[in-house]
């Protein structure tokens, strides 16, 4: 089910892989930044798109603790060390987004950082949901 709408004025292609802008009403849940690493903080892949999976699964059990979802996801943004690794894996990262979030695309950015506080980071993701009143 929905719980937002998507934003997308008269005349403008719709975007691939998020939105432009969203919509939403209900109880707002939001993130820090995430990493890939585990429960233990032990960086289990040295790639940004092994990374991105586990940050994707670490943001999924920090929102489930509100009691939110994939579908609640309206606005991501995203910091990596690397554009042309992003570039390189988009079709991995675009994968593992698919087969954990599903086909919600929310409004996202996606900044590249000369680095991250956690020196093993590739990538970093801050999350905001919207679970419905």
């Amino acid at each position: 089910m929905t719980v937002h709408q998507t934003l997308l004025p008269p005349g403008w292609k719709r975007p691939k892989g998020y939105a432009n802008g969203i919509s939403a009403r209900g109880r707002m849940v939001f993130t820090g930044g995430i990493v890939g690493w585990d429960a233990d903080e032990v960086f289990a892949s040295d790639t940004l798109a092994g990374q991105f999976r586990q940050v994707l699964e670490n943001t999924l059990s920090v929102l489930g603790e509100a009691g939110a979802g994939p579908e609640h996801i309206v606005r991501m943004t995203w910091y990596i060390t690397s554009r042309d690794d992003y570039r390189a894996q988009i079709v991995e990262i675009g994968s593992h987004y698919r087969a954990l979030i599903g086909r919600n695309y929310p409004a996202m950015a996606v900044v590249e950082v000369a680095a991250l506080v956690e020196k093993a980071a590739l990538i970093e993701i801050e999350t905001t949901a919207i679970v419905p009143d």
